[in-house]
């Protein structure tokens, strides 16, 4: 039933040389030559996040480098993915390593239950994995990548940095600047990789099929002790239901597989991140959990979950999207754009483009990176 996470786990490790908690990405990017960080952000609900920053141009060092305050930028990755995203093509094609060479201090995030965030101050993510699991986007966008903002604007003395965001990278920009609006006068422009939102045109058939039953699946997957995906403790867990629900958990899974094939950019996520997903594919919306309309009127004071407002994000935004895009519709984008009042839509100019490419096609730079550093470089 769970030979796919068996594999795709045993598979990364043996890339990696490394468990999800042991990947030093300092050693990575030293040995593509650039000197890095690794910080440490806690979260108000107790996760501890690790944050890696690129503050010099390659080749330079501490010692060498221009100390002089430069421009900010933040990254942060899709869901499945990690900060390695960014890194991942390498010296002149990776984007982390393109603004670093151009002069920016750049910051790449981790979101809990990932690349070196599976920590949390009280909860063991192996003993108590229930509670240590039981989040989804909102949570990221909400506390996360707010708070990991926070962290670098008192670490760098600046007042405004710039963000970019991939695929949940994106949602979670959306939640934030929703549910927070304060953090529209944190930052100072933003271009979203087919950063996901509006879900009324949802284009990939299979899932479309599964969100009908996100609910069925996602009590079935927990009762089942199915909490974390391709998380080290993933090929201990065995199913022993043989009900037509498990079969579709294993188609599932197997969509999970089609769409992330490049393994070194993958990480640990929390099956309720595509719970809360596949929500909103069924409502065709973009709105917080909904935990039925009994619970739902005790939590919001409505019977159904209430929709995100994007219309409170003031910031200079930039919409990245791509016709051959399998989890994002042209008309979502669009809607979206029209929505923010501060934002435009920019179709990347290669017909089969796909949802993945923006971190780990090698022509990103020529087709995406190299208008998103000349749009920075107006406003740095």
């Amino acid at each position: 039933m769970l030979k796919l996470i068996t594999f795709v786990t045993t598979l990364i490790c043996a890339l990696n040389g490394l468990t999800a908690q042991q990947y030093h990405i300092e050693e990575r990017t030293a040995r593509d030559g650039y000197y890095s960080e690794a910080h440490s952000v806690t979260t108000s609900d107790g996760y501890i996040l690790e944050v890696q920053r690129i503050p010099f141009r390659r080749f330079e060092t501490e010692e060498n480098a221009d100390k002089t305050s430069k421009p900010v930028v933040f990254l942060m990755h899709g869901l499945q993915g990690s900060s390695i995203s960014y890194i991942h093509l390498g010296p002149e094609l990776a984007l982390a390593y393109l603004l670093a060479d151009d002069g920016y201090d750049v910051w790449m995030g981790n979101a809990r239950g990932g690349l070196n965030s599976r920590r949390h101050v009280t909860l063991d993510p192996d003993e108590d994995r229930e509670q240590f699991f039981d989040y989804s986007f909102e949570d990221i966008g909400k506390k996360d990548v707010p708070e990991m903002i926070d962290y670098i604007l008192q670490v760098t003395g600046q007042s405004q940095l710039h963000y970019i965001g991939h695929s949940q990278g994106g949602t979670a920009f959306f939640v934030m600047n929703s549910m927070r609006p304060e953090y529209n006068e944190k930052i100072k422009s933003a271009h979203l990789l087919a950063g996901v939102g509006y879900m009324e045109h949802f284009p990939n058939r299979v899932l479309n099929a599964i969100a009908l039953s996100t609910n069925l699946i996602y009590s079935f997957a927990v009762n089942q002790g199915l909490v974390e995906i391709l998380g080290p403790k993933d090929t201990n867990i065995e199913v022993t239901n043989n009900s037509g629900v498990s079969g579709l958990l294993q188609t599932l899974l197997d969509a999970i597989s089609s769409l992330f094939e490049e393994s070194e950019i993958l990480a640990p996520s929390s099956i309720k991140q595509y719970a809360h997903f596949g929500q909103n594919i069924r409502a065709r919306t973009f709105q917080r959990w909904d935990y039925g309309a009994i619970r739902n009127l005790r939590t919001y004071g409505t019977a159904a979950a209430p929709a995100y407002d994007i219309s409170k994000i003031t910031i200079n935004t930039t919409m990245h999207y791509t016709v051959s895009d399998d989890l994002l519709d042209e008309r979502d984008v669009l809607k979206m754009t029209n929505v923010m009042p501060n934002a435009i839509s920019r179709k990347v100019a290669r017909e089969t483009f796909t949802h993945n490419d923006f971190v780990v096609a090698t022509d990103s730079k020529e087709l995406v990176y190299d208008y998103i550093i000349e749009e920075l470089n107006k406003n740095r």
